[in-house]
């Protein structure tokens, strides 16, 4: 159960994101959505018309001022922030990781897995650490095996499984935290990974790759109260490609 409850999802003005806020609110939840690029945001929060559950903030998720300004929204319009959705990632490197720029790698570990903590810290210390909730951080099957030419994405991946792990056992028992690992999916973001979509998704058993809606129903069941004995877990969603020997990320 999540309706009446509040929620933020960040990188949320597309892709996973905007279908995990699009699923939290048919489930009755108010939402907060974030992003970095204003516009976008906005006209995302407008197709999700929800009769006022839905709250826009641009911002960039690596900025600590940004994250608290959505958890001061959430508090202020719904009273309450009960689940917290890290969905933002960047992969701005391509290539071998040994001749990576290393300010880049830098970066990608600031959004994606640095910037998740914060996220967690912010929601934490104002409301969830007396409250209780449950977090959900969007890792990636990149991080659960070697993933060439993207590796600094691959790691930065592998470190938010390991973090998630890590804060559901300091958090618990009010905070359950549980991560989500998608093989490729259809999104912009991804584009470059299912160029020839047939041959790609003839390495999957189920023989298709992801669509946003098949992450997002596996979001909402972990911050659900269906899933109230799950935390620190990573759920595998990828039509069966790692069980078939191979990887590839969301």
């Amino acid at each position: 159960m999540t309706s009446g409850r509040t929620a933020i999802v960040t990188g949320a003005s597309r892709g996973i994101g905007l279908a995990i806020a699009q699923a939290l609110v048919l489930r009755g939840a108010n939402v907060v959505i974030t992003a970095r690029k204003s516009e976008a945001l906005l006209e995302a929060a407008a197709g999700l018309d929800a009769d006022a559950r839905v709250v826009a903030v641009a911002g960039n998720a690596a900025d600590p001022a940004h994250r608290a300004e959505t958890v001061t929204a959430a508090l202020e319009r719904f009273g309450s922030l009960d689940m917290v959705v890290n969905n933002t990632g960047i992969n701005p490197h391509y290539g071998p990781l040994v001749e990576a720029d290393l300010s880049a790698v830098r970066k990608v570990l600031d959004t994606n897995v640095v910037a998740a903590l914060g996220w967690v810290q912010e929601a934490h210390e104002r409301w969830m650490g007396a409250r209780g909730g449950a977090v959900v951080n969007v890792a990636s099957a990149a991080g659960l095996r070697a993933a060439p030419m993207i590796g600094a994405y691959a790691v930065s991946k592998a470190a938010l499984v390991h973090l998630t792990e890590q804060l559901a056992v300091e958090l618990a028992p009010r905070v359950r935290v549980n991560a989500v690992a998608p093989a490729v999916v259809r999104t912009r973001f991804a584009e470059k990974l299912y160029e020839h979509e047939a041959s790609v998704a003839a390495r999957y058993p189920l023989r298709r790759i992801g669509v946003p809606e098949d992450v997002a129903g596996a979001v909402c069941f972990l911050l659900s109260d269906e899933a109230a004995w799950i935390t620190g877990q990573t759920l595998i969603l990828d039509g069966g490609l790692l069980s078939a020997g191979g990887v590839e990320a969301s």
